[in-house]
């Protein structure tokens, strides 16, 4: 099947995606991974949800953020999930002008919104650490708030960047390259000011992954020095075990995040960049919750006691 191209001149209501049809020998297998997987992310995070909202020992300041983390994940995976479930056994999936706008602007507020949460996340473990003392007063459920209103906002307008920055129409070209509609991939379509369309999207994936890591890096350079400080070796590997989980969901987030949006793009890296967005947009969500379960010993004793209420 030939893929038509709108002539020049044109105006672009549409956009096709032929990522997928790429590898037509891997299309069922995709989609059903993909049906797994998504149940397996909204399942998992729902439950931690409920966990952590149920069970009174779970409310304190660290498990507020961890209940928004899974709710977070759920919107990112069903963001593009959905979408790739609906469209994945056609050939030549066609979305939208408006509805690739509005898929590429959601993905980037909620990925926007995860670095920003995952920062807030390692101040809240600066604080219990350093200072243990007034931790209750500094970290109460009004600052928890509205730290989180000022995630979610920060993000929201951040968010509006990729709008300011790709024009409102293109020459002609309406393939798109993926799964689904991203940044990278629109801005390979602009062909008037390519090279600054481009200077752009880095800025704006500079601005958008480095200054909340560097926060996070912060953040614990000191949470390292107050646990050295600790006498009790016990202690310190209890203060230690305690941002685990953290430290593990950051790596994971931002090493995939930096990689895909930092990385500079070419045709032949085509197949495994792809890869990696799959990796950071479907399976990232999945395995927080299995990171905080299998880590978290005191989620995994409110798991337990809810089951064996049910149970009897």
């Amino acid at each position: 099947m030939d893929i038509l191209v709108i002539d020049n001149g044109s105006e672009v209501t549409e956009f096709i995606l032929v990522g997928l049809s790429n590898h037509p020998r891997f299309q069922i297998a995709f989609y059903c991974t993909m049906v797994v997987v998504h149940l397996i992310t909204f399942v998992g995070n729902s439950l931690i949800i409920v966990v952590v909202r149920v069970d009174g020992r779970l409310h304190s300041p660290m498990y507020f953020f961890l209940s928004d983390l899974p709710f977070l994940d759920i919107c990112y995976s069903s963001n593009s999930v959905p979408f790739l479930l609906f469209s994945g056994l056609r050939d030549y999936p066609t979305i939208s002008y408006n509805s690739c706008y509005a898929q590429m602007t959601s993905a980037f507020f909620l990925g926007m919104t995860g670095c920003l949460l995952l920062a807030v996340m390692a101040y809240e473990r600066f604080v219990v650490i350093s200072n243990p003392l007034h931790y209750i007063i500094i970290m109460n459920n009004k600052v928890c708030i509205q730290l989180v209103m000022v995630t979610w906002a920060s993000a929201f307008l951040m968010s509006l960047i990729p709008i300011i920055a790709i024009p409102a129409h293109f020459c002609g070209h309406n393939v798109i390259n993926h799964f689904t509609c991203k940044v990278q991939e629109l801005l390979k379509l602009v062909c008037s000011d390519i090279p600054g369309s481009l200077i752009l999207g880095l800025v704006i994936g500079i601005f958008t992954l480095p200054l909340p890591f560097t926060f996070i890096l912060f953040s614990y350079a000191h949470i390292v020095v107050a646990v050295l400080r600790i006498n009790s070796a016990e202690a310190r590997l209890k203060a230690f075990s305690t941002c685990g989980s953290h430290l593990t969901v950051i790596i994971t987030f931002y090493g995939t995040a930096t990689y895909m949006y930092l990385k500079p793009q070419s045709r032949e890296s085509q197949d495994q960049n792809d890869s990696i967005s799959v990796f950071y947009g479907v399976v990232t969500p999945m395995l927080n919750p299995l990171i905080y379960t299998l880590r978290d010993k005191d989620v995994r004793n409110a798991l337990r006691k809810i089951i064996r209420k049910k149970e009897s």
